[in-house]
Formats: structure tokens, C-alpha cells, sequence
């Protein structure tokens, strides 16, 4: 099989795609380059295209021409280093690479397709030709209803998925489960767990399992270890069906070193910077892209846009956006070089950044673009007319650093260190905040979030379902890592499945349904969402009970009907007479008790509720005399609001 003569030409790269490319705004470069079946003269095949601009000869090899690097030479299409070639007969499944060899004559490899749309089961590493075009979709009411939401006012809960460890197939010898398995069982779960979204850890193609996805060779592939691109497609469509969210992780901050993939592609460093104090993160490994360069900048911003266009997704968390930001991230004096003002901020990744966010924004506006940033960096979730990033949430990183040392306290400790509580309350709104519980807290030797919980095994559980009902009745959207729903007991580890045998207890089904009706709950009710991101979502009771080690506050909507009262004891001591103020008086009904005998608690509470007294409390008119059971989460909401 060989091209004909004077197909080397481009077929529908035109001037003005190349242009656009080189100036970094082709936000679909994807339709352009990469392998394309195509039909050209009435002959069908595949239309080959890749950015090598230093190269000195690329050739497509594959297993249509024996990999022989002199069979399928390619043509340089434009001064852009864009090089490409028409080879009839090559069509679905067909593998290939492109061979590269560079203009200094020392250089030649094989490289795996940068756009490609599929690739080989690891540790195979061949790009696969493949119409991604062809799958019917069926989530358009889904469209049309996130179209019309504002999602920082509609209940986000988050639960967070690794695809290869959250169930295996036990006797086919723990094979992970495909996409279309996962359509079947994990969407039953998640619906009957209450969650809104999944949060998928990454599923572009990489090579190495215990990276989690986070060192990506293929940026446009769909990993291929659960199946193929469509088969991922059906299981977007069908959580989209069943009404659930689909956010990917993105990892834009850096790629792997590994031969076949993006780094030294065109035997200069293309994609990353020559420099090694700009170009590597030596704390991982792994390159760092020239987000300066236009090019490269729009080979991401493009990928970003693919999710949205060809996989539906509703969203992308953006991984290590600390690390972009500054240029001194895990270095030391002497291994980075500062910005042209001398400062230690990476001016190209921010300018970066906010043209991501606008270009998302710009064509999918119900997205949502969420970023890990673990610092202070001000306007994460700002608009970028005001100076912000454009980001639409941001995990709160130091509410969960707080937050999980002091669950990890002994409760009688907890009062001298009751400002990890309310600390949050100086920043909870300067930001658009999710509040995660992931999987980077559970690994490491960190312990799963069950361990890490003080007590004997009752206050164990206790302790849990309190940090659950604070995380959920605080401002913010959530995010719960796969098994802390049920109570893992160990670290979660990506080669093996999560312990399912543990519902067997009735402890652990407890901790389950409390998931449940937590999700019932904050779906249901708008004060625990309306305004998560607005000041007058929330408001103080009482924040001072250090002594105690007890919160009281108040979760409000735009409706006055609508406010909870969220009461919270963190020692192991019930509190039988405990006042709270209130707005009003009346009969005020308990709808969640974490301490229930059906969360596996040991029933103490307030038998449905309890009415107002006129006596003066906390700065109002009207208190409630309460039992806040031990390690116990309470939420009341007036029965005749007034």
C-alpha cells in the first residue's frame, strides 16, 4: 500500500487553519490534525497530519506497511512545521506512529500520535485510527436542562471515581469492569447514593497504572483499557440519562518523560522548555509545557474543548494549577529562573489559564472549570476582566487540611484547637469553593478517612458521620472520594478494588444511608446550596463554644421559609440542655440526626423536634433548649416560619 501521487497534499488544512494554529486561537486543531478517515477522489483512507517543525523527515509507519519508515514519507504542508499525508485503504482500527527524524541528523524516534483519538492497551504504545464521530448520542434533555442552570446556586455533590479500582470482576481474575459494565453498575450506585456528579480521575491514555492518569501520553484518547472511545461515550450518555453530572480530571501542568510520547517530539524540546529550571519537575519527573509558546497553548486549550465537543462532559478539575503558577513549585534556590520582572510567577501559565477559562466559558457556558490550588492565590474564581483566572470553583484545599486535623484530634483536645473550625469563616466566600474529601487524603500512608477518625470503633463511625454532616451544611460545593461513602478501612490502592464485602456490617450500611439522606438532603433543601458561594447563605450562631467544642450556625436561601439551623458536638459528651437562638419561635423539626440508630447511632436526639421559647439567646428573641448527642450533627428547619 502506498499514497498516490500528489495526495501528500492537505485535503482540508487550509491557509487559514494553519494561521490560526500558529497564532494559538484554532481551538478545534483537533479536526485538523491527527488521523482523519477521509474520503479523497473517490477512495477512502486516512488523512495523516502532525506539527513536527524541526523535523528534517517524518514518515506515518503502522502495522499497514510492516512499521518500514520509508514506505509512508509525509510532506511539509506549511512554514508551520505542519507535515501530512493521504494514505488510501488505512482505515478504522489501523495502527500507526509517526517517525521522526530531526534536521541535526542525531535524532529519530517513534512517536506516538499527540492528537490521536485512540491508542494501544498499555504497555503497547501505537496510536489507533478511529472515527469518533459516529456514536448517537442520547442526552439531549440533559443538555437543554444544564443549559438553563446556574451551577453556583444548584446542589453539586461530587463523588470521585478511580475507574480501574472502584469494582473488578473477582472471578475472571479481578479484571477491571469496561465502560459499558461501569454504565450499568456505578450509575445504580451513584443514583441511589444521591450524588449529582462523578468525578472521573483521569481517563486520557497513559502509561503507567500507578500514576492514576495523571502522567498523560495521550491527550485526545480515551484510555483504552476499558474499552474503546464509543463505549465511554455510552457511559457519559447514560449518566447523563440517569440525571448525573460528568467532570474528567485535566492535567495540563505536565507530561510524562516516557520516548513515545510528547517530550524532545521533534528532537528539540517542542512542546516543553529546553531549560530544565523552566522545563521539569524534578519532584515528579516530568516535563513542563511552554505554555509561552502558541502553539502549545493551543494544542491544550483545543484538548480542553475536545471533552466538551466530542464526550459531552459537564466539566474539567484542572490538576496542579499551583505548580503552573509559580515558578519555583517543589525547587530549590538555584532551580528555577524568575520572570522578566524577577518574580516567581509564571506569567505565561496565567495568561494561559485565562484564555482557557474564556474560550470554555465563551462556547460551553454551563461549564464547570474547577481548580486544584492549594495556595492563596487571590481571584482563582474570578472573572478575568476583573484579574482573576476565570475559574468557575476551587477546591478548598485549606478547609480540608483544617478540617482533618482537627477530626483526627482526641475530642478532648478539640477545644484547643477550635479556630480549625472557624478559621474557614475569614475566606469561606472570597472564592467559589468546593470542599473535597479526595483521593490524595487517602493515600501515602495517610489512611482512609474511617482510620484516621479517634475513638474506639463506635466513636470511629461517630466521628465520620459528624465530619460528613459538617461538610455538607457548610458553604460550598462537596466532593467525596469512592469508599469514603461506606468506610473503607485501608488506603485506597489503585491495583485492587474497593472492599465491597464491608456492607455485609451494619455499621458501614449506616455510614451508606447517612450519605444518602445527607445528598437528600442538601439536594432537596435550598438553604444548603442557593447561595453556597454568597455571603448570605450563612450566618453565625454561635462560633465561640470552644469550651464545649460545639457549632451553631445558620444556612439560609433567598426564601426566609427555607433556613436550617445546623448544630454540631464534637466531643463525645451529649449535651441535654443545650440553648441555641433562634430567628423565631415555633416548632422547629429535626430532619437529620447523624447519632440515629439507623446510621448505626446510638439514638439519642430530640424525638422530631422542639418549639422556640421566648428567651432571650445568643442575641435573639426566641431559643431552642436542644440534645446535641455525642459527636453528633443536628439540622432543624421551622415547621411555621415566620
Amino acid at each position: 500500500m502506498t499514497a498516490r501521487q500528489g495526495e501528500n497534499k492537505p485535503p482540508f488544512i487550509s491557509d487559514f487553519d494553519v494561521h490560526l494554529f500558529s497564532e494559538g486561537t484554532h481551538n478545534r486543531i483537533y479536526e485538523k490534525l491527527g488521523a482523519h478517515i477521509i474520503e479523497r477522489d473517490g477512495v477512502r483512507g486516512t488523512h495523516f497530519a502532525v506539527w513536527a517543525p524541526n523535523a528534517q523527515n517524518v514518515a506515518v509507519i503502522g502495522d499497514f506497511n510492516d512499521w518500514q519508515s520509508d514506505r509512508h514519507p509525509m510532506g511539509a504542508s506549511s512554514t508551520a512545521g505542519i507535515w501530512t499525508l493521504f494514505i488510501p485503504g488505512v482505515g478504522q482500527g489501523a495502527l500507526y506512529k509517526f517517525f521522526i527524524s530531526s534536521s541535526q541528523g542525531h535524532f529519530a524516534a517513534e512517536k506516538t500520535d499527540p492528537i490521536g483519538f485512540a491508542g494501544e492497551v498499555r504497555p503497547r504504545t501505537a496510536s489507533v485510527v478511529w472515527d469518533i464521530d459516529n456514536y448517537k448520542w442520547g442526552d439531549w434533555l440533559w443538555r437543554d436542562r444544564r443549559l438553563a442552570a446556574n451551577c453556583l446556586e444548584a446542589p453539586i455533590s461530587i463523588f470521585e471515581v478511580h475507574l480501574g479500582s472502584w469494582m473488578v470482576v473477582p472471578e475472571e481474575n479481578h479484571r477491571w469492569l469496561t465502560y459499558r459494565e461501569l454504565a450499568e453498575k456505578l450509575i445504580a450506585y451513584v443514583k441511589k447514593a444521591g450524588f449529582t456528579h462523578v468525578e472521573f480521575l483521569p481517563v486520557s491514555e497513559h502509561p503507567l497504572d500507578a500514576s492514576w492518569g495523571y502522567q498523560t501520553t495521550g491527550y485526545f484518547a480515551v484510555t483504552s483499557r476499558f474499552g474503546p472511545p464509543e463505549d465511554f461515550m455510552y457511559l457519559v450518555d447514560r449518566l447523563h440519562q440517569a440525571g448525573i453530572g460528568v467532570i474528567l480530571d485535566w492535567v495540563p501542568a505536565h507530561f510524562p518523560r516516557d520516548g513515545h510520547a510528547l517530550g524532545l517530539f521533534d528532537g528539540t524540546h517542542l512542546y516543553e522548555h529546553a531549560d530544565p529550571r523552566l522545563g521539569e519537575h524534578k519532584e515528579w519527573g516530568t516535563y513542563v509545557f511552554n505554555y509561552g509558546r502558541y502553539e502549545v497553548s493551543n494544542f491544550l486549550i483545543s484538548n480542553a474543548m475536545f471533552w466538551f465537543d466530542k464526550y459531552h462532559v459537564d466539566g474539567l478539575r484542572v490538576d496542579a494549577v499551583a505548580s503552573m503558577l509559580y515558578l519555583d513549585y517543589a525547587r530549590k534556590d538555584g532551580e528555577w529562573l524568575p520572570n522578566r520582572y524577577g518574580g516567581r510567577e509564571c506569567i505565561e501559565a496565567i495568561e494561559f489559564m485565562r484564555r482557557l477559562n474564556e474560550k470554555v466559558y465563551a462556547e460551553y457556558p454551563y461549564a464547570l472549570m474547577v481548580a486544584e490550588e492549594s495556595t492563596a492565590w487571590p481571584q482563582v474564581t474570578r472573572p478575568t476582566y476583573l484579574g482573576g483566572l476565570g475559574f468557575g470553583l476551587k477546591w478548598d484545599m485549606g478547609w480540608m487540611n483544617d478540617t482533618l486535623q482537627y477530626m483526627s484530634l482526641d475530642p478532648i483536645y478539640r477545644k484547643f484547637h477550635h479556630d480549625k473550625l472557624t478559621f474557614r469563616g475569614l475566606y469561606s466566600f472570597s472564592e467559589n469553593f468546593v470542599l473535597p474529601l479526595s483521593h490524595d487524603e487517602v493515600v501515602h500512608g495517610k489512611c482512609s478517612l474511617l482510620s484516621k477518625m479517634p475513638g474506639d470503633l463506635w466513636q470511629k463511625f461517630a466521628n465520620l458521620r459528624l465530619l460528613y454532616g459538617y461538610q455538607f451544611t457548610q458553604p460550598g460545593k462537596k466532593l467525596l472520594f469512592m469508599g469514603g461513602e461506606f468506610g473503607q478501612w485501608i488506603e485506597w490502592n489503585f491495583a485492587q478494588s474497593l472492599d465491597w464485602h464491608l456492607l455485609e456490617y451494619s455499621t458501614h450500611q449506616g455510614l451508606l444511608k447517612w450519605i444518602c439522606d445527607l445528598n437528600a438532603t442538601y439536594v432537596g433543601q435550598p438553604a444548603l446550596h442557593e447561595l453556597d458561594c454568597q455571603p448570605g447563605g450563612f450566618e453565625w450562631i454561635d462560633c465561640q463554644d470552644s469550651q464545649q467544642s460545639i457549632l451553631c450556625y445558620l444556612r439560609k436561601s433567598r426564601q426566609p421559609e427555607d433556613t436550617l439551623l445546623v448544630a454540631l458536638n464534637f466531643t463525645s459528651v451529649p449535651r441535654w440542655d443545650y440553648r441555641i437562638g433562634v430567628p423565631h419561635g415555633g416548632f422547629w423539626k429535626e430532619l437529620l440526626n447523624s447519632d440515629a440508630e439507623a446510621y448505626g447511632g446510638s439514638g439519642i436526639g430530640n424525638k422530631g423536634g422542639c418549639f422556640a421559647d421566648e428567651y432571650w439567646h445568643h442575641g435573639r428573641n426566641h431559643s431552642l433548649s436542644v440534645v446535641l448527642p455525642p459527636l453528633g450533627c443536628v439540622v432543624f428547619k421551622s415547621a411555621n416560619p415566620q
